[in-house]
């Protein structure tokens, strides 16, 4: 059995071509032809096209040839903005910009006239840098959601890497919950019990009132038992969520099942297949 691909893989390599000679670009591109996965969106002839092309296309990778009328390939570089900055794989008749094109962060740099193989290697580390790329960007979307979670700024790796990252998330003071865009942030005491709603959670919390308050919010089940300490807030349904200590009865009900009254009055069942999980001096 093969090994699954990751997305980035999958993806087409969106690819233009900078050069000022005609057939240069035409030869690359029908080398480039051979590879399934490469997507030319568009070809230039001098270093302003292509810095106005790069904000239209986005491409992955630029071929860049170093030598050019004007603008060359180094200038070129220099008046890209940073956000348009694709990979840049610099292509010339001469190795001796071999050292100046990796000073600028080239992922490669390729001898005229371009041989099959040697363009199949920079692909190959364009594709690698890719999925790089794309996974310290998810990486780094992750540890943010961690941090916010936690009520801190966005964690570092080796913090998120932690045995203890989850527990001590857990143990927070607070319950943090994205709500579309938002964060809701709940004291863990003032919870009374939490139960789903089809799409939305219900989060039942001290109010002014006696009845207190309820948040709606848009999350599962599931998402805040992973914040959550199962031993402080035992799933007692499989649609409810209560907090241990505000339980001060417990009384039994038919087939194994119970009913829970917490200090604000309100009663819960707690069935039969969760009971394990659950107990009076808990």
């Amino acid at each position: 059995m093969t090994a699954e691909a990751s997305p980035a893989a999958l993806l087409p390599l969106r690819v233009i071509i900078v050069d000022d000679e005609p057939l240069a670009r035409r030869g690359l591109e029908i080398r480039l032809g051979d590879h399934a996965d490469v997507e030319i969106v568009g070809q230039f002839g001098d270093g302003a096209s292509a810095i106005t092309a790069l904000r239209a296309h986005r491409p992955d990778l630029m071929f860049l040839d170093v030598q050019m009328p004007g603008m060359d390939g180094f200038e070129t570089l220099r008046h890209i903005a940073s956000d348009d900055m694709p990979m840049v794989v610099f292509v010339t008749a001469y190795d001796h910009y071999a050292i100046r094109a990796f000073e600028a962060s080239a992922t490669d740099y390729l001898l005229k006239p371009v041989e099959d193989g040697r363009l199949a290697q920079a692909l190959a580390r364009a594709r690698q840098a890719r999925i790089r790329e794309q996974a310290g960007a998810h990486c780094s979307h992750l540890l943010g959601l961690l941090g916010e979670l936690s009520g801190k700024p966005p964690l570092r790796l080796d913090e998120a890497l932690r045995p203890d990252a989850l527990e001590q998330l857990r143990n927070e003071d607070r319950l943090a919950v994205r709500d579309g865009n938002r964060t809701i942030r709940v004291e863990l005491r003032s919870i009374r019990w939490i139960d789903a709603a089809g799409d939305y959670m219900c989060i039942h919390v001290d109010g002014d009132g006696p009845n207190g308050r309820t948040l709606v919010l848009r999350a599962t089940m599931h998402e805040l038992e992973k914040q959550l300490d199962p031993q402080r807030f035992p799933r007692i349904h499989r649609s409810t969520i209560v907090n241990a200590g505000r339980v001060i009865e417990s009384r039994p009900h038919t087939n194994g099942e119970s009913f829970l009254k917490l200090d604000c009055g309100q009663e819960l069942k707690l069935s039969r297949s969760y009971r394990d999980r659950f107990s009076i001096t808990a």
